[in-house]
């Protein structure tokens, strides 16, 4: 059925259909109460469907969990026309390492031990930009974000 007479448990009346009118079509409460019952029906199948995706979904998903002192790649999202890690390009690597865990931040997050040419500093061309990492008051280690150094210094500078 189309979801205009699912919804209102009618036809739509378009110039197409005039000649198609019923004479007992439900009006006021009975209108109301077939368009909840209508609703309700499409929720339950939207949900059975629903239930469906999920068990298909866990069924082909493992859950992962590491330890400390655990060997880990990391994936890194390649981004066009920026070269990263010396390739350009199709062929720069999605995942890079192996990296030791050093701790559990969350439940999916994990603080590594990485390289030192993978610390705080952002590159371009020809001049570096150092990032520090900022601990928000009232908000949690894990909220703590990167962020540029000048833009920190010039908005707080009595910070520095």
């Amino acid at each position: 059925m189309a979801p205009f007479e699912a919804l209102y448990g009618r036809k739509c009346r378009t110039p197409l259909c005039w000649e198609y009118l019923d004479a007992n079509i439900p009006i006021g409460p009975n209108l109301i109460q077939e368009t909840v019952d209508q609703v309700k029906v499409i929720q339950g199948l939207m949900k059975r469907a629903q239930d469906r995706q999920n068990i298909y979904n866990d069924n082909h998903r493992r859950k992962l969990e590491f330890e400390f002192g655990q060997k880990v790649f990391l994936k890194v999202s390649p981004m066009k026309g920026v070269k990263r890690f010396r390739v350009k390009g199709k062929l720069s690597p999605k995942f890079i390492g192996p990296f030791e865990i050093l701790r559990r931040i969350g439940e999916v997050a994990y603080e590594l031990a990485l390289p030192p040419e993978l610390d705080g500093v952002k590159e371009l061309r020809n001049k570096s930009i150092p990032l520090v990492k900022v601990l928000w008051t009232h908000h949690g280690e894990e909220e703590a974000t990167w962020e540029k150094e000048s833009d920190i210094r010039s908005r707080y500078p009595h910070l520095f």
